[in-house]
């Protein structure tokens, strides 16, 4: 795609550049994983950042380098372990490509990243952002970043016009990016758009008086800052309702480990199967029998867990069950185990199934003890 020729004036991009540059030595966050350039580091913290809060990710990232402290160190632990250290923060197919990248550059690379974005986009879960945050922010390379603050700052300073996924736009985006980060300090010049974006040029309010570049800025010029960039279009969330096997024995209960694909790939629940929205009763015990290759009883339903994931709206039906034979494998899921409260809380577990085990827990399913 070609860019028109003002949009990327030299005076205007030196314009830009110095005063955002000036502005985040001045105003920057105090966030841990700017204090370093190990490229491992900052991996884990722009891995971490995606889709989640600063303030979460503080305390993940410290413990998750306390316990694997170096790529070699992630990619010699099981996947278990990595999964179980991630818990709580979602999106958990960042943990598995995190683990699965960890080994590869332990094996192809010698435990030492790559430094230029192309190389690194070889790895799994590294894409054009992630790439460019690290060969920039640990190896000083000229490499652009886009993500959703630099998205809505670039919009703005150049009125770029489209709906967030247009191809067109985000050409333009990764251009312009690519065009400003030539020069000084591209690693600080990629993280003073994200902060910009991030605590001046917000989505809503912009504190555009306090802004370093305004007088650049064409979206502020026309009064077009409310409008750019315009709201993503959502999807409705797909319903998906699940129903959850509550199996006591003694002080246990029965987990399973999903097969490393697809929704909680790779995660410890209490275990669940598909059902139709309003399945009786009968009929999810039946699947759960099904899945767990074991005869099993119904013995009524001890409640529903709802929560909205990004892409559906989940229903967790829980249903206590009994059987007279104790499965310890099934094809459906990649591990069982019966496991105390206390052993469950040390596995990996989406916070979707964490709040069902909590409340089948709080329906005294086990003795006091145990919990």
């Amino acid at each position: 795609m070609t860019l028109d020729v003002p949009a990327l004036d030299a005076g205007r991009l030196a314009a830009i550049r110095a005063p955002l540059l000036a502005w985040y030595d001045r105003q920057k966050r105090d966030l841990p994983w700017r204090r370093t350039k190990e490229p491992y580091a900052i991996w884990l913290s722009e891995v971490m950042l995606q889709q989640t809060q600063v303030s979460t990710v503080i305390p993940y990232w410290e413990r998750f380098l306390a316990r694997f402290p170096s790529v070699q160190a992630l990619a010699a632990a099981p996947l278990e372990d990595v999964l179980a250290a991630w818990k709580g923060l979602g999106y958990y197919s960042r943990a598995r490509n995190l683990h699965r990248a960890a080994q590869e550059v332990t094996a192809q690379f010698g435990g030492r990243f790559p430094s230029t974005a192309k190389a690194l986009l070889t790895l799994p879960g590294f894409g054009r952002y992630t790439a460019g945050a690290v060969a920039s922010i640990a190896f000083g390379e000229e490499a652009p970043l886009v993500d959703g603050n630099v998205a809505r700052v670039l919009s703005r300073l150049f009125v770029v016009e489209g709906l967030p996924g247009d191809r067109a736009r985000e050409a333009r985006l990764w251009a312009l990016a690519g065009a400003l980060v030539k020069g000084e300090r591209p690693g600080d010049f990629n993280q003073a758009l994200m902060e910009h974006g991030a605590t001046v040029c917000r989505p809503e309010r912009p504190l555009c008086l306090l802004c370093p570049v305004r007088e650049a800025c064409l979206a502020y010029q026309t009064g077009r800052t409310a409008e750019l960039p315009p709201a993503k279009v959502r999807a409705t969330p797909k319903l998906l309702t699940l129903a959850l096997a509550v199996w006591p024995h003694g002080d246990t209960l029965l987990f399973a480990r999903r097969a490393e694909k697809g929704l909680f790939g790779g995660l410890w629940e209490l275990p669940a199967v598909e059902v139709a929205p309003g399945a009786p009763e009968a009929e999810a015990a039946t699947r759960l029998s099904e899945a767990l290759e074991v005869p099993l009883t119904a013995q009524g339903v001890l409640g529903t867990v709802k929560r909205q994931l990004t892409h559906r709206a989940l229903t967790l039906h829980l249903l206590r069950v009994t059987g007279p034979q104790r499965p310890s494998r099934a094809a459906a899921f990649h591990e069982l185990r019966w496991c105390t409260p206390a052993q469950a809380s040390e596995l990996g577990m989406s916070t979707a199934m964490q709040r069902a085990l909590d409340a089948a827990l709080a329906k005294g399913v086990l003795p006091d003890v145990a919990r």
